[in-house]
């Protein structure tokens, strides 16, 4: 089974930014995308052979979710129970053998202004999928907004304490994956560097490779040797993000 996510970071405009043909030439199982800043309909694309589902924010061009699956899921829930739901941040679709969610993590914001929603989600999201998968495996994709380890981005020591490079921040994602998840990236790459899926648009930061690792594929860890691929589409333009895959035996 082949997976893609991307943070298309406006999904209107990633497709005038040629979209519509990777999401072609990659013909993948299922695709998910987050920030995708619309309301359902508003965009001018047809996926096709894929179900879509939306998953929108109240705040109009904000945030925002969306999954187009080849196969119909058996389910498929929008937000989290007891809350988090009013800006379309996660996509739940359900499969015989698994759960696949889309996530877009809240950012921190400067000077970890919006660090305790932050933490919340995290939780939420936390005890969300271990409630899942006591059920069966969950794969978790998404801009996690983190990067976890000082491996997962270009300058560590200079970024040490902002939003993405918190120690809450990360100390979160090894709390989720000492909760008995995988990421598959790392699974895969234990050791290899300069691998990053965000830039920013500033100082020449993609051209120079200055980035950040904070987009994943996370799985249940009894999922892992199942992994095939875990890759990253870092020569993918149309958004500050560039797309990552994941390639699994289920």
């Amino acid at each position: 089974m082949k997976l893609i996510s991307w943070n298309v970071n406006g999904f209107r405009a990633c497709l005038q930014k040629g979209f519509a043909d990777f999401f072609r030439a990659e013909d993948a199982d299922c695709f998910c995308l987050q920030e995708t800043k619309m309301q359902p309909g508003q965009a001018d694309f047809d996926p096709g052979p894929y179900h879509s589902y939306f998953h929108s924010a109240v705040k109009k061009g904000y945030s925002g979710t969306a999954v187009f699956s080849k196969a119909e899921p058996l389910s498929v829930v929008f937000g989290i129970e007891g809350g988090h739901n009013d800006e379309g941040r996660l996509i739940t679709a359900e499969y015989p053998g698994f759960y696949l969610l889309s996530c877009y993590s809240p950012n921190a914001q400067d000077g970890l202004a919006r660090i305790d929603y932050r933490m919340e989600f995290e939780d939420a999201l936390r005890n969300y999928m271990c409630k899942l998968d006591q059920d069966k495996p969950v794969i978790l994709c998404g801009d996690l907004n983190v990067a976890h380890e000082e491996i997962d981005l270009k300058n560590p020591k200079t970024n040490r304490g902002n939003a993405g490079f918190s120690d809450e921040e990360r100390g979160k994602f090894s709390e989720l994956l000492a909760a008995g998840f995988t990421d598959t990236f790392r699974y895969l790459y234990p050791d290899l560097r300069d691998a990053y899926s965000w830039w920013s648009y500033r100082a020449r930061a993609r051209a120079n490779n200055a980035g950040w690792r904070i987009d994943y594929f996370v799985v249940s860890t009894r999922l892992a040797e199942r992994i095939k691929e875990a890759r990253i589409y870092n020569q993918i333009l149309g958004s500050d993000h560039c797309p990552v895959g994941l390639e699994i035996d289920l």
